[in-house]
């Protein structure tokens, strides 16, 4: 008897955020798939941070959802409190946020793969790729197990030759102490794959029962929860409290005093860390002008008394992690179950993959996630998805899902990954999307629903909802800007109520929407007519009008953002034929091979200049062609 040797159409190395999406795509599009993990305990694993969305990246957990994915469901099961941030400002930035159960996410997770037909979960590190003539083939696995394959997904997260540290402690495994992936990189590199050396930490986790919440500002969830994915009825529960307290002078004493010891000043720590997720060591430094930070305190799961330490990250020695929580309001006393530690894990250089996140050099082989460069759960989610239906689209003979940057956050996410030099773990954020009061999480499903429909992930269901949603909100704004009021008592004194200036004469209802104090709910009181509609209508009825002029410009600007994504630069152009490209340019495009004009606008090096000079050569290029 030899080594085993299998068969599939996708192999998903990884049962992370991103793996776990990519494997259910591959699965659900009728694909037989096996997903690889160190450890099955740790599918859907959150070894940071117990939550999912928050600025940004609830949008990106709302677009998944919208293209098929499962992480929005996912979340709506297991949540334990749900809060809307940014309610104050304007609708492109309301951002969902919910406290995860962390077990429960995880074990939900694991048994959504387990039903899933065409899916199979193996525990075994694999440990090396078959490529030839720049074809993936298969991959090989620690015992020597061959499986082949059409097309592999990598989804490694931050297991290869991962390092956990904190102080002088260095130990070799993955995040919780479990086992790093040690053989994959050589394999990588020896295929030509650039790789990095990332870096990224979490907090301590303390015993709640020694913690003094009568120190601290309790922090409660919306009394309206509002659901991630657009499946469930509702989703009311009973919600958990999350506490707020700061740090104050003395732990930022305690932290300048022990910089010497801390690995990420000391140089023991090579990986470069996320610029906006700081440990708290860094933020004291950087931000010396500040006398205190904050601190949220939340629970890790109902069953559980070990609550989270938001904000304290860090990698300091566990004597001075002991003496910095313990001077923090409420922590005086507090008992650490888990020390803070950075963990060093290696990634590769994104530049190496193209907008379906492809590698340029090994046809067949994707790869989403943190592996990627990026960090954050939601980042790593939307990334698998998108890398496992373009697996699938591939094998299946399809057109690739490539999302651009004025259709969705995604687009932006994977836009930055693979035309931008990333010298740290790359994070979502609202300012990066050009585009965000277009690409609100509130109408992700009107977006990109008839994307996952059109690669069959959505049910004809579920498209058909869209398709009467859409109709509603058509019919409902055409209605309200059709609408007339006079200047009677009774409207008067409704706008008088809101503060708005009363009528002298007529106007549309429309018109009155887009007074910054009224709103379409609050109209319902003067406009009889109105109809029974569910509250996903009235929302987009609302934004639409209120945002009507903000929106026409927007999209005026996508017009003119589509025109160079449609300007399409052949794969082989010789970058080195076209004359007055300035030298960095033509070494930045060669190394890039951007798929067009407006990708190449974007890559760093590559100036205006550049541009037209390149706009001018491929003018003259498809004439003589």
């Amino acid at each position: 008897m030899g080594a085993i040797v299998e068969n599939y159409d996708v192999v998903v190395i990884g049962a992370g955020h991103a793996g776990c999406e990519a494997a259910l795509a591959c699965a659900r599009l009728g694909l037989e798939t096996i997903v690889f993990t160190v450890s099955v305990d740790s599918i859907a694993m959150m070894p940071c941070n117990p939550n999912i969305g928050g600025t940004s990246k609830g949008h990106l957990v709302r677009e998944i959802d919208a293209l098929g994915g499962e992480m929005g469901k996912n979340i709506d099961r297991t949540f334990i409190q749900s809060k809307m941030l940014n309610k104050s400002k304007g609708p492109a930035v309301h951002s969902l946020r919910a406290q995860a159960d962390k077990k429960a996410y995880s074990n939900e997770m694991r048994k959504v793969l387990e039903r899933t037909e065409h899916l199979t979960i193996k525990q075994a590190e694999v440990t090396e790729l078959i490529v030839e003539d720049g074809v993936l083939k298969g991959v090989k696995t620690v015992s020597g197990a061959t499986y082949y394959c059409k097309a592999a997904v990598l989804c490694t997260g931050v297991y290869l030759n991962a390092r956990c540290i904190y102080g002088d402690v260095s130990t070799y495994t993955g995040p919780n102490g479990l086992q790093a992936a040690t053989h994959l990189t050589d394999s990588l590199k020896q295929h030509g794959v650039e790789m990095m050396r990332f870096k990224t930490g979490t907090p301590a986790r303390v015993d709640k029962r020694s913690i003094d919440f009568s120190k601290m500002e309790e922090q409660f969830g919306d009394e309206r929860i509002v659901p991630f994915s657009t499946d469930p009825d509702s989703v009311q529960i009973d919600q958990v409290s999350c506490w707020l307290t700061y740090t104050n002078e003395r732990t930022h004493e305690i932290i300048r005093a022990n910089l010497d010891r801390s690995p990420l000043y000391s140089g023991m720590i090579e990986g470069t860390g996320p610029r906006y997720c700081p440990s708290i060591e860094d933020k004291v430094v950087k931000f010396a002008d500040k006398n205190r930070h904050q601190v949220f305190l939340e629970p890790e799961g109902l069953d559980t008394n070990e609550m989270y330490v938001g904000g304290m990250s860090s990698s300091l020695p566990e004597d001075v992690q002991e003496e910095m929580y313990h001077s923090v309001p409420g922590l005086e006393h507090a008992k650490i179950v888990r020390n803070a530690y950075a963990i060093e894990y290696d990634c590769i250089n994104p530049q190496q993959l193209n907008a379906a996140l492809e590698f340029k050099a090994i046809r067949g082989l994707f790869s989403g996630g943190q592996f990627n460069g990026s960090s954050g759960y939601e980042e790593a989610a939307a990334q698998g998805l998108i890398a496992g239906i373009n697996a699938a689209q591939k094998i299946l003979g399809k057109e690739l899902l490539v999302l651009d940057r004025s259709e969705a956050y995604i687009g932006v996410l994977i836009d930055d990954l693979v035309t931008k030099e990333n010298h740290e773990p790359y994070r979502m954020m609202t300012s990066r999307a050009e585009y965000r009061l277009l690409l609100r999480q509130d109408n992700a499903d009107l977006r990109l629903r008839k994307y996952g429909y059109q690669v069959g992930l959505i049910s004809e269901e579920e498209y058909q909802a869209l398709l009467e949603k859409e109709r509603q909100i058509e019919e409902e704004i055409h209605r309200v800007e059709h609408t007339h009021v006079g200047s009677s008592a009774a409207v008067n004194q409704v706008l008088e109520q809101y503060g708005s200036t009363p009528l002298s004469g007529g106007s549309s209802l429309a018109e009155l929407i887009r007074r910054p104090e009224l709103n379409y709910e609050v109209l319902a009181a003067i406009d009889p007519e109105r109809p029974e509609l569910p509250a996903g209508v009235t929302e987009q009825v609302n934004i639409n009008i209120k945002y009507d002029g903000y929106i026409r410009r927007q999209m005026k600007q996508v017009e003119q953002f589509k025109k160079m994504e449609k300007k399409k630069i052949p794969e082989n152009l010789d970058y080195d034929q076209v004359q007055s490209l300035r030298i960095e340019a033509k070494q930045k495009l060669k190394a890039y091979r951007p798929m067009n004009i407006g990708q190449a606008s974007r890559i760093s090096g590559v100036s205006p200049a550049d541009v037209s000079v390149l706009l001018v050569y491929l003018e003259n290029f498809r004439d003589q062609s």
